[in-house]
């Protein structure tokens, strides 16, 4: 289950001449009848629905849960619900809260640099439409997750794969603007919730049918749709999800493989390895090696 997350990064000259540096991520979960915002951040990005605030970088805050509402200098006040983000824009005051019936969570990221500045400013994203619905997407909790677990490793050459992210990140934005995913197949858009809802919940033992329930649709026809549009059964595409997460792990941290196991939800070392090697032919250990000796 991800906790409550954020950290605010130093900005050097090598990050600058980049053109596209990463300020700060983070990810909060507000429950209902919570305080907002519910963690204590900086002077300069304090937020009350009252005052609103103005920032000096471009944000890209997304909901994956919950409700509320945003507005801004340039936008009456909206309500965004699950599957929304919305861009915040230097110099621009802005203001946004959860709905104190529903809470939300939010993943957000600020980022800048001349290469943005120019990016942003091509027409590509409209400051007067900064609300942008994308559904249960779930490429987009991907990368957020991953910018999130690269700036905890904080592993050397860091801010430029953060940096990368972050691009990955508009430009996916920009592709569903301009496509709308299933926007016309109802069976597609329940589909791409469900593989929203378990990408979300990876590391979790979950009840497939119990998600066609909720989304809502019967199990039978859930399993068929499911595997017409993924090519994979529910189950296998859960278990998927959780050995690539655990290849991402073994390339890019230092925890060991019972650490990496219990992160992907996986009962037992034994287990996760053996899945493990069925999957990809070799051992998590022997994936790491043969991994950092490519880097090398």
């Amino acid at each position: 289950m991800l906790k409550n997350y954020f950290k605010y990064l130093n900005v050097s000259p090598v990050e600058e001449r980049w053109g596209v540096y990463v300020t700060t991520v983070g990810y909060s979960k507000t429950e209902p009848n919570d305080d907002y915002p519910n963690q204590v951040h900086p002077e300069s990005h304090h937020l009350t629905w009252n005052r609103g605030r103005i920032l000096n970088d471009y944000y890209i805050v997304f909901i994956s849960k919950g409700k509320g509402i945003y507005g801004s200098a340039l936008t009456q006040p909206t309500e965004v619900t699950e599957g929304t983000c919305f861009f915040l824009y230097p110099g621009v005051w802005h203001r946004y809260k959860p709905d104190p019936g529903s809470g939300w969570e939010e993943f957000w990221v600020g980022f800048d640099g001349f290469y943005v500045a120019q990016l942003m400013g091509n027409g590509f994203f409209d400051r007067q439409s900064p609300i942008v619905p994308l559904g249960m997407n779930k490429d987009i909790l991907v990368l957020f997750r991953n910018l999130i677990e690269t700036v905890r490793a904080s592993l050397p050459g860091y801010p430029q794969q953060i940096a990368a992210i972050t691009m990955q990140l508009l430009g996916l934005i920009n592709n569903v603007i301009a496509h709308r995913e299933y926007s016309d197949d109802p069976v597609g858009k329940l589909i791409s919730k469900a593989k929203f809802i378990i990408q979300e919940s990876f590391e979790d033992t979950l009840d497939m049918e119990k998600l066609a329930q909720a989304l809502p649709m019967g199990y039978s026809s859930f399993r068929k749709a499911f595997r017409r549009i993924t090519g994979e059964s529910p189950n296998q595409y859960h278990l998927n999800l959780r050995l690539e997460r655990a290849k991402n792990l073994l390339t890019t941290t230092v925890l060991n493989t019972s650490e990496i196991a219990d992160q992907t939800g996986f009962e037992s070392v034994f287990y996760f390895s053996r899945l493990f090697k069925k999957k990809n032919g070799i051992s998590p250990t022997a994936f790491r090696k043969k991994s950092v000796q490519t880097d090398l």
